[in-house]
């Protein structure tokens, strides 16, 4: 890999070389690095698809899997689709997350759309990592849309973090979780847009078995031209708890819509959702000022700590 490429693998994998462990390495749509272990397997798939098949064997523990994708070919446009398959009582991290570099002098868009699908089985946890980065001179786009469809079994758990840092212009996120009995979910997003660029986010949960529960916290920064859209629905099917949230920085021209949707259809579903847009406030610019720094310095330190 050449040097803009192994800062993509840098940024959205936060990898310095060859991880440890499980690991498949995607480059401008061809097989970069594989390796796998005695628990995980990681194999092409055969049904005319592009994508991989993830097996993570039952009762496997502190292990990692990473799966990043990287795009340095301007123009290059690519679908993928990836399946895990985690055995019951395995406790693993997964990594993923999609780069992209884009110079190209006849403006052309690069594009990523990436499935992933999890059967996460009984009383397995999962913590998936998920970053979207993209850079290049303006001149071509950057655009992701990634889509997630996770399944969890009873007393299944996953924890999913999922980061848009900078430079794609265009994403469409959508996220569709069904849950059996004590099973958890738990999301914790952050979003920043800038310039013209535009952001779809969509969350559709059906909590179905009996003690289930979901926390989706979102956070974002919409700054310039930006666009922002953010859709959670929940489905209490059965007794659960549900919570939604939504907190959003709005500056310049930027527009941000949040629109939590909940359906109780037991009893027994508890459900609540919060939504939060506005600008940054004034006496915390003031205060950050009164300390030596500029106006622009003070919102860059604001726009951190909110992210962070």
């Amino acid at each position: 890999m050449d040097a803009i490429e192994k800062d993509l693998l840098l940024q959205i994998a936060d990898l310095h070389g060859t991880p440890e462990g499980a690991y498949n390495i995607r480059g401008n749509s061809q097989l970069v690095g594989r390796n796998v272990t005695a628990n995980i397997d990681i194999v092409t798939k055969t049904d005319g698809k592009s994508g991989i098949d993830i097996f993570i064997k039952p009762g496997t523990k502190n292990e990692s899997v990473h799966i990043p994708v990287i795009i340095s070919k301007a123009g290059l446009q690519e679908v993928v689709y990836n399946d895990f398959y985690i055995g019951e009582g395995a406790d693993v991290v997964i990594v993923a997350g999609c780069g992209i570099h884009n110079s190209s002098s006849e403006c052309a868009t690069s594009q990523h759309d990436g499935e992933h699908t999890f059967y996460v089985g009984k009383n397995a946890k999962v913590k998936y990592v998920e970053k979207h980065y993209g850079t290049g001179d303006g001149n071509g786009k950057n655009v992701m849309n990634p889509t997630t469809v996770v399944h969890l079994d009873e007393g299944a758990y996953m924890e999913m973090q999922s980061t848009q840092i900078k430079g794609v212009d265009s994403t469409k996120r959508l996220t569709k979780v069904d849950m059996k009995a004590g099973a958890n979910f738990i999301v914790k997003e952050k979003l920043y847009t800038h310039g013209e660029q535009v952001a779809d986010t969509d969350f559709i949960i059906d909590m179905n078995g009996e003690g289930c529960s979901a926390d989706v916290m979102s956070r974002s920064v919409a700054a310039d031209n930006s666009r922002q859209h953010f859709v959670s629905t929940m489905n209490g099917n059965a007794p659960c708890h549900g919570h939604t949230e939504c907190d959003a920085i709005i500056m310049d021209n930027a527009a941000v819509t949040a629109a939590p949707c909940l359906a109780a259809n037991n009893v027994d579903a508890e459900l609540i959702h919060e939504a939060a847009i506005g600008k940054i406030a004034g006496e915390q610019l003031i205060k950050l000022m009164t300390l030596g720094l500029t106006e622009k310095e003070a919102e860059e330190q604001i726009i951190k700590g909110f992210l962070h």
